[in-house]
């Protein structure tokens, strides 16, 4: 008596991918729940990774092109607790340190006020702040001129402003026309410049720069810096840092206050990390809930085609050739979710585009005066 032996035949790949998608495509409510949970998980992890860190990455390239090197001095407090001032002569006893390249400095003017006009009730101030400013003060700040011309040695004496890019946005002014002015401290002063966002020193941004003859003539300013901007050479900068607060202030070096603006700022994008690992998360948990819905499908899916599963084996199928099968149908169901949530992250990394207003001309767009083309959405 002889015995047949059965050859096991192998499963194509063809055979395979129809075999793996015929479950989603007899049961598409079932599987685009799943798909979609899958879709959400995958969706948020891009887009906490890629858009954080393009963020972070686009934040640190731009304070590396503007320099780590500039440091600040500010008021600090006197032996009895009260503010302290910063003498007259701080800036220039500072510029006698070696490595300093840079001083330049501002006052603030306090108990002043600025209006887009008179007519302007007085309690609509916009926080605005009043600053004396020397005439070097955007290089060495990390801006420069966005219109019009900065403070010189004649404008400096006369009343006359330079707005920061928040001030003049807080007071509807985009551009500089012949004779444009603002009620300053009880006059007109007229405004001869707009600069550009300031991203290490932000307090530029909302302050109405006046030279320091003018302050005093005007304002009756005292004549104090408030806040003194150091820039040294890379290579001496913690040397200067060391050296700063007992040199801009040596009867009381306690009331000079020292910083590196582009320190903070770094620290700030590494504080963002914390909630950027949150947000990783959460969407490590969605793409979790959204895997255990694929596994939950293909348990289901078993008990539910028993007699197919049946049919198989007693046509030569093996044991391997039905796990490989559902294998595959719950890979193909990741895989389109995955593509989804790609696909939809993506649309929305591209950023955001600027507002240009009709008619075209130089607008406020993306932090900043730019000529953007003129678009009616």
């Amino acid at each position: 008596m002889t015995t047949a032996a059965r050859t096991v035949g192998r499963l194509r790949a063809s055979d395979l991918a129809r075999l793996a998608s015929v479950g989603l495509r007899t049961r598409k409510l079932r599987a685009g729940l799943s798909a979609l949970g899958i879709a959400i998980g995958v969706a948020a992890i891009v887009a906490v990774l890629g858009l954080s860190q393009s963020s972070s990455a686009g934040l640190r390239a731009e304070i590396a092109q503007l320099g780590t090197n500039l440091l600040t001095v500010q008021n600090g407090q006197n032996p009895s607790g009260g503010p302290a001032e910063l003498p007259t002569a701080a800036p220039e006893m500072i510029g006698r340190l070696p490595g300093v390249t840079q001083v330049e400095d501002t006052g603030t003017v306090g108990n002043v006020s600025v209006y887009r006009s008179p007519l302007v009730p007085a309690i609509n101030t916009n926080g605005l702040a009043v600053e004396a400013a020397s005439l070097h003060l955007p290089a060495a700040v990390g801006t420069s001129l966005a219109r019009g011309s900065y403070l010189n040695a004649a404008t400096a004496r006369e009343p006359v402003a330079v707005l920061g890019a928040g001030a003049a946005q807080l007071l509807g002014i985009d551009r500089i026309w012949p004779g444009e002015r603002i009620w300053l401290g009880g006059r007109w002063f007229y405004v001869a410049g707009i600069l550009k966002p300031a991203v290490l020193t932000p307090i530029i941004d909302a302050s109405v720069l006046v030279g320091f003859p003018a302050a005093h003539t005007y304002l009756s300013f005292d004549g104090h810096p408030s806040t003194i901007y150091v820039k040294a050479a890379t290579s001496q900068v913690t040397t200067v840092d060391n050296l700063l607060a007992a040199q801009a202030n040596p009867e009381n070096p306690a009331g000079a206050q020292v910083s590196l603006p582009s320190a903070a700022l770094t620290a700030q994008a590494d504080a963002q990390g914390a909630f950027d690992t949150l947000f990783l998360g959460l969407g490590a948990v969605a793409l979790l809930v959204g895997a255990v819905g694929v596994a939950n499908i293909m348990v289901i899916s078993v008990l539910e085609r028993r007699s197919e599963i049946g049919l198989r084996r007693a046509l030569g199928a093996t044991r391997g050739h039905i796990r490989v099968q559902f294998l595959s149908e719950a890979i193909l169901l990741a895989l389109a979710g995955g593509a989804a949530g790609v696909a939809e992250c993506g649309q929305y990394a591209g950023g955001v585009p600027g507002v240009a207003a009709a008619g075209g001309g130089d607008v406020w767009c993306a932090g900043e005066f730019q000529d953007c083309d003129a678009q009616v959405s």
